[in-house]
Parts: C-alpha cells; sequence; structure tokens
C-alpha cells in the first residue's frame, strides 16, 4: 500500500489503496466508485478507441475521485505498462468475458507472479467457469436465468422493469466490493491476494431469500405479484391516488394497519389486516383503492405527516432531492466537472466516525492523468512520447 499525510479527523478507511480500475458501463465502474469514495486511489483504464461507452449523465457519476489513463492492451507493450502499474498496486478490478485477460498476457497467474499480494477481482455475467460463462447476457438475462425477473411483477401477474438493476448492483457491484474487501483485508495479514470470482447470475441469485422462503414453506414458488412483498395481501401494496401519483402502504403490522384504516377513515376494515379469504382479500383492497383515490397525493402527504403507520408517498427522484431528511443525510452533492458544469450527484452511502465522505475529484476526461501516472511509474517525459507516438497509451 502506498501512504500519505492526511487529516486526522477526516481519515479515509482505505487511503493508500491503489485500484487499477479496467472496467466500464456500470457494474464494475460502480463497484470502484465505492472504493474511490471510501478514500482509494483508483486509477480507470480505458481502451485507446471507445473506452467507457457509457451514456455522460452515468460516466460522470460513477468514476468521480478517479483518475483517467488511457492504454492499448492489445498491444504487448500495452500489457507490460499494465504490469508495472500491478506491481504498486493493491487490486485489479475487470470485467471483460473470461480467458480475455489471460489471452491479452495479463490473467491472474501472471499479475499473482509479478504481486502475489494483489487482489485480482473478475467482475462477469455468469463467472469464470460453468457452461454459461462465454454467454453474452445484460442485467435482465442474469435476473431471467436466477429466477428473480420472475418475481418482479403486479397483482395482476404481469412482469415488470425495473430502472434500478438489480443483477448489476445487487448480483455484481455488492458481491465485487465485499469480495474485494475481505481478500485485502486477508492479504494485509498473509502477504497473499486471491483471485475473486464475481457472477452476477450468482450473485442476485443468492439475494432470492424470499422467493426460496416460500418454495420451502409452499412447496411452490410464489407467483408474480403473489406473495405478501408482491401484492398478495391489502396491507401491502402500491395504491393510486386521485391525480395518479401512488402511495406505498407497507402496513404490515396490526397496529400500523389500526392507524391507517382511522387516517383512511375507514376504522371498520382494521378487523381485517390478514383477510381470511380470498374474496375478502379482494373486497378490502378495492375498498382501501376507493378510499385512496378519492384524493390526490398532496391530500395524503398531509394526513400521514407524522403519522407512523408506514405509510408514504411514492415519490419522484426529482422530490427526493428536495426531501429534508436526505438533504440531512448528505445524500446529494454539488459537483463540479471536468468539463466546468454542476451536476447533482448521489453521495457515499456509507457513514461512519472519523471520516467524512467528499468528491475530490470530478469523473477524469478519458486519459487525463496518462502522462502523470506513468511518471510515477518512473518513465521519463522521452518514453512516454514515444507510446503516445506508437499508441500504446493516450
Amino acid at each position: 500500500m502506498t501512504t500519505a499525510v492526511t487529516n486526522p479527523q477526516n481519515r479515509p478507511p482505505l487511503q493508500g489503496v491503489r485500484v487499477l480500475d479496467l472496467t466500464r458501463l456500470l457494474p464494475g465502474p460502480m463497484c470502484t466508485l465505492h472504493l474511490a469514495d471510501l478514500g482509494a486511489d483508483v486509477i480507470k483504464i480505458e481502451d485507446l478507441g471507445a473506452g467507457d461507452y457509457a451514456s455522460p449523465p452515468v460516466r460522470e457519476m460513477l468514476n468521480r475521485n478517479k483518475r483517467g489513463m488511457r492504454l492499448d492492451l492489445k498491444h504487448p507493450e500495452g500489457v507490460q505498462l499494465l504490469l508495472k502499474l500491478c506491481e504498486t498496486a493493491d487490486v485489479l478490478v475487470e470485467g471483460f468475458r473470461p480467458g480475455v485477460m489471460a489471452r491479452l498476457g495479463a490473467g491472474y497467474d501472471v499479475v499473482s507472479a509479478r504481486n502475489p499480494r494483489l487482489v485480482y477481482c473478475s467482475i462477469s455475467g455468469y463467472g469464470q467457469t460453468g457452461p454459461l460463462s462465454q454467454k453474452a447476457g445484460h442485467d435482465l438475462n442474469y435476473c431471467g436465468y436466477a429466477g428473480v425477473a420472475d418475481q418482479v411483477g403486479t397483482p395482476a401477474g404481469e412482469l415488470a422493469l425495473s430502472n434500478l438493476p438489480m443483477g448489476d448492483l445487487l448480483g455484481g457491484t455488492m458481491p465485487a466490493v465485499m469480495g474485494i474487501l475481505a481478500a485485502l483485508f486477508d492479504a494485509q495479514r498473509t502477504g497473499q491476494g486471491r483471485h475473486v470470482d464475481v457472477a452476477i447470475a450468482d450473485g442476485v441469485l443468492a439475494h432470492a431469500v424470499i422467493p426460496l422462503a416460500g418454495l420451502h414453506s409452499r412447496g411452490l414458488v410464489p407467483e408474480p405479484g403473489g406473495d405478501k412483498l408482491t401484492g398478495a395481501l391489502p396491507c401491502y401494496g402500491l395504491y393510486p391516488t386521485q391525480d395518479g401519483r401512488y402511495l406505498a402502504v407497507g402496513a404490515f403490522e396490526h397496529k400500523f394497519w389500526d392507524r391507517f384504516c382511522t387516517l383512511l377513515g375507514r376504522p371498520d376494515l382494521a378487523e381485517h389486516h390478514i383477510p381470511k379469504t380470498q374474496a375478502l382479500n379482494d373486497w378490502v383492497r378495492r375498498e382501501v383503492a376507493h378510499a385512496v383515490q378519492a384524493h390526490p397525493l398532496a391530500h395524503w402527504a398531509q394526513v400521514l405527516a407524522g403519522a407512523d403507520c408506514c405509510v408514504t408517498p411514492v415519490l419522484k427522484l426529482d422530490e427526493a432531492q428536495q426531501l429534508p431528511h436526505f438533504q440531512d443525510r448528505g445524500m446529494w452533492v454539488q459537483v463540479q466537472t471536468a468539463q466546468g458544469q454542476t451536476m447533482t450527484q448521489l453521495a457515499m452511502p456509507v457513514q461512519m466516525s472519523g471520516y467524512r465522505f467528499e468528491v475530490q475529484r470530478p469523473a477524469p476526461l478519458q486519459g487525463q492523468h496518462t502522462r502523470e501516472l506513468l511518471t510515477a511509474a518512473g518513465l521519463d517525459d522521452t518514453a512516454i512520447d514515444v507510446l503516445c507516438q506508437r499508441k500504446v497509451v493516450g
């Protein structure tokens, strides 16, 4: 690990950890964003072509607090430069199909021979092994194979899509962060790194505990929209308001249901927290829906203000930005991008004593720090100029 002087009153927990980030799009860059926000020195390495072709807003949000360089790994000299960088790195994260890094000459065996303590994390759709390892896919495909897409639906039984990519983030990003930190902790004790194999499909499958519980308890997988978390009970669901917005009713406990029924003006429904028959269940749902739809969302927001009953408005993201609670928690930050624009971004979601999250630098332009990083690696200006001319780096 590298060392640096820091403010003892604001000590980043991953200060001194250097991460080489060869990933693109969402799961890998989000993983290394979390590491960067916790203080790691993350070096985003892109090719000299399209590089990370995520949309500009996504790129800006996922690559803050990182430095950037461009490197052609299809060029033998580019691979040698990467291996040189690995000698002083603590973590390497890659998101290519299994076997690509080995074919380039930078597989785990080669890298670990240069730096035995390095943690090498490979993020892929289906993992480094198994019959599907070479199969292409996206978030929806991984959720489909894992039996998770089947569980995202409406009470009418229709499957639905989510704009929060569960596979990429829950199955890819978070297991990668978990695996890297665990292996990094062990490497500091033993001096031996590990190859962390993260399969997005594995990750999302490993979190399907509620559907699996249903399979164990009832002998069958709940139908989409047919389990208690997806609309089977009137006390837990989304109800449209008069103006086409929604209330999120999460009154699982009887005491919360009682309060909600009172606020709804239907105290007679309180005794039907868990309706005894399907017909009664359907009737209670219709009655709740009718009562909620009689007023706009603003009315319900006022009625529910201060009421402890697990019923809340369903906000749009721009409204969540204005919510005093998230502002108080510091969940929104204003970032000046490298292009000179101001952008609202989400803050790091982990707060801890002795460290306050900060945006130290915006997302780098492609290759913005190439020369700086190569100079620190021991190359002089002449050598760097030659590499640039030969398009090994950029």
